[in-house]
């Protein structure tokens, strides 16, 4: 399977998540105890190293082949003024891309992360979702399924990030339809509104939840209604990760949001990802906490394009490597009662 060919393909795969391999990640845990070191003394490094080996299925995890996938998206709902920019910087950016010239092509290369760039029908924005879905059912089927198709079998790791004028109010659009708690602690400065900015970016998320107030809440209809195709098309890179195994580090608010509508629906989405870091985007630290999902690293970064998450990945090389290439006591003959 490739790809959810419907509605009730995507929330059957929802319902029934694939598990990480037990039996690796105990092999791990006991080859962790042997290692020439303290037990515990590389603290989230050997968390980490037990959690690649749990969905690697090999009880030393490696990274061979990794892959940044970045998703485009432009939003109807920027017609209210709720971002410092215009929709037309979306592919500007994506022309950086391609160009070599953002932050995320230094930033994976670094980190030795193959970079993939999707951009959806960037010529023609998601519908304003304060009056109408942001998508049809079919343009959201549509957008999972492009999210899908950058997960194959044998990726050892999959770093996400999103590029969108406009989506840091569907983010917390779908955050607040996801969770409870009132929109003032979702929506924050995105690209760099002021206060004023806020406050319009807060009243048009409250409009646009009580528009949609009685359609369902599943996650399909709620990533329909209120999100984004990028941020569709990043939900249906995770549950595609899931059902193949693969790990995935996450980026950013926007980046995350995509798994609340997941996660409101089946809490154990969460298991086989990692918060790359915690940006400086508001919501992100409390949509985390409520995820349960603890960050790498917090470095007051709030650029999007999977940027933070691409720095975490060099965090994972690190665990990786500690774990497979230490001598254990018996191999380096040290006493073992360090």
């Amino acid at each position: 399977m490739t790809s959810f060919s419907s509605i009730a393909a995507f929330e059957t795969a929802l319902a029934d998540l694939r598990e990480p391999g037990a039996g690796a990640a105990a092999d791990a845990r006991v080859r962790q105890a042997e290692l020439t070191k303290p037990a515990g003394s590389l603290g989230r490094l050997e968390d980490l190293a037990i959690f690649f080996a749990g969905w690697q299925r090999r009880a030393r995890p490696r990274i061979e082949r990794a892959r940044a996938a970045i998703f485009a998206g432009n939003h109807g709902v920027t017609v209210h003024g709720v971002s410092a920019f215009p929709p037309s910087v979306t592919a500007q950016m994506v022309a950086n891309f391609a160009n070599g010239g953002a932050a995320i092509n230094a930033l994976s290369e670094a980190a030795g992360l193959e970079l993939t760039v999707v951009a959806l029908d960037l010529d023609r924005p998601t519908a304003d979702f304060t009056v109408d879905a942001a998508m049809r059912e079919e343009e959201c089927l549509d957008a999972l399924n492009r999210g899908t198709a950058v997960v194959e079998a044998g990726l050892d790791m999959l770093v996400l990030g999103e590029m969108g004028i406009g989506n840091s109010t569907a983010a917390a659009a779908l955050c607040a339809r996801s969770f409870a708690g009132g929109v003032a602690g979702w929506a924050g400065p995105g690209t760099g509104v002021d206060g004023h900015g806020v406050a319009r970016k807060i009243a048009v998320i409250e409009s646009a939840l009580a528009f949609h107030a009685e359609a369902p809440r599943s996650a399909f209809e709620t990533l329909r209604r209120v999100g984004g195709r990028e941020i569709a098309a990043l939900a249906g890179a995770i549950l595609r990760a899931r059902q193949l195994g693969v790990p995935v580090l996450l980026d950013g608010f926007i980046c995350t949001s995509a798994i609340a509508p997941l996660a409101a629906a089946n809490p154990a989405i969460t298991a086989h990802c990692i918060a790359g870091h915690c940006s400086a985007e508001p919501g992100h630290r409390r949509l985390l906490a409520l995820l349960g999902l603890d960050p790498l690293l917090s470095l007051d970064m709030r650029l999007g394009e999977g940027s933070g998450a691409a720095v975490a990945a060099n965090i994972v090389r690190s665990a990786l490597a500690a774990h497979d290439r230490m001598a254990t006591f018996a191999e380096a003959q040290v006493s073992a009662s360090l």
